[in-house]
């Protein structure tokens, strides 16, 4: 463990000088779980003397796409996507990040979004990292209630911002045989910046 534990924080080291020899203001993330992880970095590395800092103000400067979207005025025009769609909060999302408004807020905006809350938000879908590959059968089970909820709404699309919770999602929706498409909240961006459907 510890043998892991240290090629991890070599890792982080090396993610902090690589963006460091970048020279960026913004590190943005558009998977929750990265996000949750490298805001993380000032804490992962608080006893280091070399990094401390280093990883604090690394941390300080990364925020998940849909912060950074909802912040910033929209360049280009929203084109009308006519779907109901289910938001799934992702618990790195939520949780780690405390982000809850800002995808519901990117959604909201695009004209005929129909958006509409899935019950027992707060309650994982499963997929919890790797907790769908080291105890699948509480991780199904936890997945199959997530997909009825999601069936009971009628969505015709599911949006989340992790793709650990995506493929779960796909999976238990599947095993419910209701394939509902889910896709990355961006995606229903982009789709409709480019006015084409999904």
């Amino acid at each position: 463990m510890q043998e892991k534990k240290r090629g991890a924080l070599a890792l982080a080291k090396r993610t902090i000088d690589a963006f460091e020899r970048a020279n960026v203001e913004i590190i943005v993330t558009n998977a929750a779980g990265c996000g949750s992880n490298v805001k993380e970095y000032g804490h992962l590395l608080r006893d280091d003397p070399n990094y401390a800092g280093r990883a604090k103000a690394f941390a300080s400067k990364c925020q998940d796409i849909s912060e950074i979207l909802t912040d910033l005025p929209p360049r280009a025009t929203r084109n009308p996507l006519r779907l109901r769609v289910a938001f799934h909060d992702s618990c790195h999302l939520q949780h780690a990040q405390g982000v809850r408004s800002q995808p519901r807020q990117l959604l909201a905006d695009i004209p005929g979004i129909e958006l509409v809350e899935i019950p027992e938000a707060a309650i994982c879908c499963g997929s919890a990292g790797i907790y769908n590959l080291v105890q699948p059968d509480a991780a199904n089970a936890l997945g199959d209630r997530k997909a009825q909820l999601i069936v009971a709404l009628s969505a015709e699309v599911v949006a989340t911002g992790n793709p650990g919770c995506l493929l779960q999602l796909q999976s238990s929706l599947a095993r419910q045989a209701h394939p509902i498409p889910v896709v990355h909240t961006i995606q229903l961006v982009d789709a409709s910046i480019r006015g084409k459907p999904l």
